[in-house]
């Protein structure tokens, strides 16, 4: 394995914390696009004002027993992606939502179209923690 120089290891370094530095709003700026192809009704206050208003992720917090209650409703795919996205803020409160949205593995998420594989990767690349 190849040892890092000193300027290998600064480069990596600035890289790491200029990632960190713009990890929020990109991760902010990818949630605004999932609510809006999730449905408003499903986060924050439950309306398309909201979702315009919001300034923060918190702002687009799912309602988790909300989403459990209408997935039986939704197809495959909105069942998927919304269950994706809710375990971005809760993991563990979003495990039955996973299990029911019939997610077993990462490679379940390839059930989605383009448009939202491309939501939940920005969101994984990056994500800080809620």
């Amino acid at each position: 394995m190849p040892s890092l120089t000193p300027e290998t290891a600064l480069e990596q370094m600035a890289e790491e914390t200029a990632f960190l530095a713009q990890a929020p709003d990109d991760f902010f700026l990818a949630w605004q696009q999932g609510v809006e192809l999730a449905g408003a009704a499903f986060f924050g206050t439950g309306t398309p004002a909201g979702l315009a208003s919001a300034t923060s992720k918190w702002d687009l917090a799912p309602d988790l027993p909300l989403i459990a209650e209408a997935l039986g409703a939704m197809s495959s795919g909105e069942r998927v992606f919304i269950a994706a996205m809710a375990s971005f803020y809760n993991s563990h409160e979003s495990t039955p939502l996973l299990r029911d949205a019939g997610i077993e593995g990462l490679a379940d998420l390839g059930r989605l179209d383009q448009r939202r594989r491309q939501v939940i990767a920005r969101l994984l690349l990056s994500y800080t923690g809620w």
